[in-house]
């Protein structure tokens, strides 16, 4: 698409109003919102460029889950305008990528307005996440990414430890579990998924803001967990880099982040909380 050719997209989509903004600063850059939340900023002409900060802390974990360059097997679960998937195809050249989007119309309008290159390894599906996962086969995967909101939250059956269960399950014996999740003070989700993940991986760390980890606002976080020795030191130093510096819970400060809190089941599973007015809309 030309730049004098970007003006606003708007278009109805299965889940909401979905509007593909570009950005005046970049000349082939889009931001994707839904219902006004941001969900996506996409950069045709630099895919390694990632704006949203819980995305770079996302991409700092995939960064580390091998040796840098070397191809893997990815899985996104929620796909948006397939920012995540674009960098890996970008920074792992030959990686094969799965994504997993409920969205059919969502799918479709990304698919005209900002379509993947021909040889990028990333395929689509429109399908249920949790569906999907319960069906793929065993050991198949290096990283599993779970970035799934409906109307600003994640749904329910993506909390459970049967959910957990079902990606682990997926993951190769050294994969990385990777989970976007939201939450505010007193953090009663957060601390039941970080309970839930335990349960399943016996390795988990938490990268957030401290602004957030000390309750002072709403925001996301990324859970990294898997059946080996996480990469903390290197997401440590990647994070706490950033525009916006972030810290690395695990061990003892994350047992202690997530108190008394129990696993949760598919019978008593809820989606995260309903986000505060402003904590993610434009305006």
């Amino acid at each position: 698409m030309d730049e004098d050719e970007r003006a606003p997209v708007y278009r109805q989509v299965d889940f909401g109003a979905a509007r593909l903004l570009p950005d005046v600063d970049r000349p082939r850059a889009w931001l994707l919102t839904v219902d006004g939340a941001p969900q996506s900023y996409v950069d045709l002409d630099d895919p390694e460029y990632l704006e949203f900060e819980y995305v770079r802390r996302l991409g700092h974990a995939l960064d580390a889950a091998a040796a840098p360059g070397r191809a893997l097997d990815v899985v996104h679960l929620g796909g948006g305008a397939l920012t995540l998937p674009r960098y890996v195809a970008a920074t792992r050249p030959g990686s094969r990528q799965q994504v997993v989007e409920a969205d059919h119309r969502l799918v479709q309008l990304v698919a005209d307005v900002l379509p993947l290159a021909a040889d990028s390894g990333i395929e689509v599906h429109t399908r249920d996440a949790r569906g999907w996962l319960e069906q793929a086969p065993s050991g198949s995967v290096d990283v599993l990414v779970a970035d799934v909101f409906g109307g600003s939250r994640v749904p329910a059956h993506l909390t459970s430890v049967e959910y957990v269960r079902a990606a682990a399950r997926v993951l190769r014996p050294d994969g990385l579990y990777l989970a976007n999740l939201a939450d505010g003070a007193p953090f009663d989700f957060l601390r039941s998924q970080i309970a839930t993940a335990a349960a399943v991986f016996p390795q988990t760390c938490l990268v957030a803001e401290p602004s957030v980890l000390r309750g002072r606002r709403f925001g996301n976080a990324v859970l990294v967990a898997g059946a080996r020795d996480l990469p903390i030191p290197y997401l440590a130093r990647r994070v706490a880099a950033d525009v916006f510096p972030a810290r690395v819970e695990h061990g003892a400060a994350l047992r202690e982040l997530a108190g008394d809190a129990r696993p949760v089941g598919d019978t008593d599973a809820v989606p995260s909380p309903r986000p505060p007015d402003g904590a993610f809309s434009l305006g």
